[in-house]
């Protein structure tokens, strides 16, 4: 559903905002990002901690491209747990540790995560993480209206 007044997309659990009455979204964007998310009829709410590119068997990749695909990975791990998929995502929060990864960063989200209606998003550039050898941390906020 798409409103022309509003820039309203939604499923039928999670509705995203893009009024105009707020700067708007560029349109290569629109599948990465919204504005606001309103969620609907939730019965489950599931709170991913914040993932770091490391495998199962500890090891951490040395680039950004592999550390974010490792820590995309884990998330996608998580909610496969709890028997849900990148579908139920309602809010991602990105830590990185430099800015010039932001291109290599949407570039990857566009790949793996891009969908209508998008997540809420924050990304911030922090000065550091958990270990200096960590270029990324993602968060992320699931919903469903499904029993498990």
């Amino acid at each position: 559903m798409l409103s022309s007044r509003n820039d309203t997309i939604a499923t039928n659990q999670i509705v995203a905002y893009s009024p105009p009455t707020v700067w708007q979204v560029p349109e290569t964007f629109k599948s990465v990002y919204s504005h606001a998310v309103e969620v609907r009829d939730v019965k489950r709410l599931l709170m991913i901690s914040g993932q770091f590119g490391v495998d199962p068997d500890g090891l951490l990749a040395a680039d950004f491209a592999s550390q974010c695909e490792q820590a995309i990975d884990n998330v996608e791990a998580l909610l496969a747990a709890s028997e849900m998929t990148t579908s139920n995502i309602a809010k991602l929060t990105y830590y990185v540790t430099s800015a010039s990864n932001f291109p290599e960063l949407v570039a990857i989200r566009r790949k793996r995560w891009a969908r209508e209606p998008a997540p809420a998003v924050t990304a911030i550039v922090v000065s550091g993480l958990a270990r200096p050898e960590y270029l990324i941390e993602i968060e992320a906020m699931a919903v469903s209206s499904e029993e498990q």
